[in-house]
């Protein structure tokens, strides 16, 4: 007994150490909240299995949302696949190519009349919820003309080689005449008119008549094939350009021919219903090396072009010599600057609050340039071809 007690004495402080050290039992006998059982887990507390859950929805919903848009443009590109193949010699250089987990892309080239195509698919945001979320709420609350939708555009660059006239033509639904005329600006040099040939829904936009007509020869399969709803349904627009789609920096743009095929992605389990209409855009690319315009046509079109260049070289002179003189001015600053730098402290004082002191010249040149700045982008934002 009497060693029974000293090693009880003994072991007491590692007893209560481990006391200290365990925490408290949960009185279950007094929880009246949410309890789910598996096995020997127990969770009782609410807000983590709330939060359990929503992590799981995102975690599911982001891995659906993205296989869905991966699935739609592989779907698409392989009920295309014979077609793409029989026009190139590389059809499908590189593979579907991924980028994030809305937009995809494939490389063809290979063939003669075209240098490239590129096919790009810009898809809803199915992975984002947040995003999902905001495209409903705004739609429905804000913007009821808002529909965002799977986007898919036929990129056909026009090789250097073929003789193909410089203008600006484009078969358009009228759901898209407000948002082409913001996104496009080589459409500014076209007039949007009614055409019989085609169906209510699509209208033209054309710099000359003499344009459309030419174009109309060449595209009688694709118009015969745009009449049809089955495939009337998923076009957006198609626009033969020899103007960039973005306003030009520079007087000296690259220009380069291409047709635009804008289509509405189908969902997979109509992914062929598209299946003739870029087949018979193939067949108006071709179609253009036979384009004829009469001469006057052809003149007027140069005329158009050289104008716009000769104004673009215009407002490039102004702004040069407006920045000649902002550097001139900078100079002078910096001179007075330094004048007033080497004045005694007296001095300097009365310099700096005087009109022409050097806060008021940096204040008086940060507005100078930043109205400069504001007419530029006026200019690019509103700058139409004007015609005569």
């Amino acid at each position: 007994m009497a060693d029974g007690s000293v090693l009880t004495r003994l072991l007491a402080p590692l007893a209560d150490l481990g006391r200290a050290f365990t925490p408290p039992q949960l009185d279950l006998t007094t929880y009246d909240g949410l309890e789910y059982r598996w096995k020997f887990f127990v969770f009782l507390l609410r807000q983590e299995a709330i939060l359990a859950a929503a992590i799981a929805v995102y975690v599911i919903f982001y891995w659906f949302g993205s296989s869905v848009n991966a699935r739609r443009a592989n779907t698409w590109l392989n009920a295309h696949s014979v077609l793409y193949e029989a026009q190139f010699a590389r059809p499908l250089d590189g593979g579907l190519i991924k980028d994030g987990y809305t937009d995809f892309f494939a490389f063809s080239t290979g063939r003669r009349v075209v240098e490239s195509l590129h096919t790009v698919f810009t898809l809803i945001p199915r992975h984002d919820m947040v995003q999902i979320v905001f495209q409903f709420l705004w739609r429905n609350l804000y913007d009821l003309a808002y529909e965002p939708r799977d986007e898919l555009l036929l990129d056909f660059k026009i090789s250097d080689d073929v003789a193909v006239p410089d203008f600006v033509f484009a078969i358009v639904s009228k759901d898209e005449l407000h948002s082409i005329k913001d996104n496009r600006w080589d459409l500014s040099f076209t007039k949007t008119s009614e055409n019989p040939a085609l169906p209510s829904a699509l209208t033209v936009m054309s710099e000359f008549a003499d344009v459309t007509e030419a174009v109309f020869k060449q595209a009688s399969t694709f118009l015969d094939t745009l009449k049809k709803p089955a495939t009337q349904r998923y076009f957006r627009s198609l626009s033969i350009t020899d103007q960039p789609r973005a306003h030009p920096e520079k007087p000296t743009f690259a220009r380069e021919r291409r047709v635009l095929l804008s289509l509405v992605a189908p969902p997979p389990s109509d992914a062929a219903a598209t299946l003739p209409l870029v087949t018979a855009t193939f067949a108006l690319v071709d179609g253009l090396e036979r384009l004829s315009l009469r001469p006057e046509t052809k003149t007027k079109l140069r005329k158009v072009r050289e104008e716009f260049v000769a104004r673009m070289k215009e407002e490039a002179a102004r702004e040069a010599k407006e920045e000649a003189a902002d550097v001139r001015a900078a100079a002078k600053k910096k001179a007075e600057e330094e004048r007033i730098a080497a004045l005694p402290a007296a001095e300097q004082a009365k310099a700096r609050v005087l009109p022409h002191s050097s806060f008021a010249l940096r204040a008086l040149d940060a507005g100078k340039i930043l109205e400069r700045e504001r007419k530029r982008n006026l200019r690019k934002t509103q700058g139409k071809v004007v015609r005569k």
